[in-house]
């Protein structure tokens, strides 16, 4: 871009669209729905007008919306505080450039060898983050009925991690992969070690014959012992959280087979384009976005529920909080200058219909209240038809409670139907009411496929993009984390001292530092 941005609350456009969303209504009388890539989502229980529809064009136009999208999908630089693209779309161009598809036909020959000669009946993969949700997501979504391959997880440094994720193994039959951007990632790297000193005790022949790696750093993992021929690489533009259409998935493929991988790049891809090409009105990302925004700068929700009616999609919950939470927990904008309005909400949810036993309470009659996303499958993958009746029912039923809410007087009336005396009847009403008018969107999945998987975190990508953009942030970054690993890796080495030596430390924290090297 040729321009600094001008400070969000300082745009004329800005005013008129949080004006225009603090006079829109939610209208059950207009349907919103929006289909691509597979994908139907329903804004109808979201404030909409004409006025907010305009507003939020203008807005866009004035945040050099189109621009910044074409630097996206162009590779240019968009990752503006690292000074690099972050190009994931190229991840899953059908034609990519000629290093990406190279790397991406080495990790399909690399999963359907180890096919053909039956090898590798188990897998731990060892990652945390971005190098870990992904593959966890999309394994538990497809091998969710099991698959003659075993996968394993290892992402905590707490060492009961590990120890489980190698517990009861065949070493001769286990493949290690480690997925680490930098391959220096602490976490990452020392259950690595463990892995490692777990194979070599175990005598298999050549314990980095039973070890992969998959980075962007390829040189370290062939210093650390990885032979070059066992190291699939990304590249610095791929964020972490964005990674999973890299070799990342690698681990995924031996799971639950190569076929789903591509189902999910071409899922991706078909959102892709309908991101890129869709006028705004009709643009999923875009529609879905512009709503998030209402409801944190201008309607003040600080979290939005994920409500996911689908118990092989668990795993999506923390692969967003992620997505979203570290793209957009930000308070300064490109230039560095404080974001006057709220940004980036809190991602939290839970599979349906357990959800609905546990926080939905809140939801309905809490003071504070969340919108929601409402996200299900039409058709059932089992042999149960009536589960998935009452799965549906129960989705539905829960979005129009939170729209419609009960008034006293709808309470009082069905409390004397039952008998109850008008005292009775009147004081318990008081409880019973639900103010309703609460927000959700429905994204409506046809089925559970790689390729509407694959479209689906497309979407939430390109939405995180867009408030990225609005909001004037940069979502590729997380410098926030950065502190306490500076901090931890001091804080280990006076740990592990013989003696206590002087460091500057708050009150509380110094205290147990001497208590934990007692």
């Amino acid at each position: 871009m040729n321009k600094p941005l001008v400070p969000l609350h300082q745009l004329d456009e800005w005013g008129a669209y949080a004006t225009a969303v603090e006079q829109a209504k939610i209208d059950t009388n207009q349907l919103r729905i929006i289909s691509a890539a597979e994908l139907r989502v329903d804004l109808t229980a979201q404030r909409h007008s004409h006025d907010m529809q305009k507003a939020a064009e203008a807005l866009l136009t004035a945040r050099q919306f189109e621009e910044q999208r074409q630097m996206l999908f162009d590779g240019e630089i968009t990752n503006t505080t690292e000074g690099r693209p972050a190009w994931h779309t190229m991840l899953r161009e059908p034609q990519p450039l000629i290093d990406v598809a190279d790397e991406r036909n080495r990790v399909l020959e690399f999963v359907r060898q180890a096919d053909s000669e039956r090898i590798w009946r188990n897998i731990v993969h060892i990652g945390i983050g971005g190098s870990d949700w992904g593959v966890r997501l999309i394994a538990n979504a497809f091998g969710y009925a099991g698959t003659w391959r075993n996968i394993r997880y290892v992402s905590n440094i707490d060492g009961h991690a590990i120890e489980a994720g190698l517990a009861g193994l065949d070493p001769r039959d286990t493949l290690i992969v480690i997925a680490t951007k930098s391959f220096t990632t602490s976490e990452t790297m020392e259950n690595a070690k463990r892995a490692l000193e777990w194979l070599k005790a175990s005598q298999v022949q050549n314990p980095y014959d039973h070890i992969i790696a998959v980075t962007a750093n390829p040189e370290a993992a062939k210093s650390w012992g990885v032979s070059e021929h066992r190291i699939f690489k990304f590249w610095d533009w791929v964020g972490g959280r964005f990674s999973i259409w890299s070799a990342v998935g690698v681990a995924a493929g031996l799971t639950v087979g190569s076929s789903v991988l591509a189902g999910l790049q071409s899922g991706a891809h078909a959102m892709d384009e309908h991101f890129l090409k869709a006028p705004l009105a009709e643009n999923i990302p875009v529609q879905l976005a512009m709503t998030s925004i209402a409801n944190r700068s201008v309607l003040g929700y600080g979290s939005r529920n994920l409500a996911v009616y689908d118990s092989r999609l668990a795993n999506l919950i923390p692969y967003l909080q992620q997505l979203e939470m570290e793209s957009l927990g930000k308070s300064v904008d490109k230039q560095g200058e404080p974001i006057e309005v709220p940004t980036g909400a809190v991602i939290w949810g839970m599979p349906g219909t357990d959800a609905q036993h546990t926080f939905f309470q809140w939801l309905h009659q809490g003071t504070d209240g969340a919108p929601v996303d409402f996200i299900v499958c039409q058709h059932e993958d089992h042999r149960w038809e009536n589960h998935h009746r009452q799965l549906l029912a129960h989705c539905l039923a829960q979005r129009e409670a939170l729209l419609k809410g009960k008034t006293e007087e709808e309470a009082y009336k069905e409390n004397i139907d039952k008998g109850m005396s008008e005292e009775t009847a009147r004081e318990l009403a008081k409880h019973r009411k639900q103010p309703g008018g609460r927000a959700s969107n429905l994204i409506v999945l046809p089925r559970l496929t790689p390729f509407a998987l694959g479209a689906l975190l497309a979407m939430y990508e390109h939405k995180v993009f867009v408030q990225g953009v609005v909001w004037g942030l940069n979502p590729f970054d997380q410098w926030g984390v950065e502190l306490g690993k500076v901090l931890a890796k001091g804080i280990e080495r006076e740990l592990a001292a013989q003696e206590q030596f002087i460091s500057e430390h708050d009150l509380s924290t110094q205290y147990w530092i001497n208590i934990f090297r007692k």
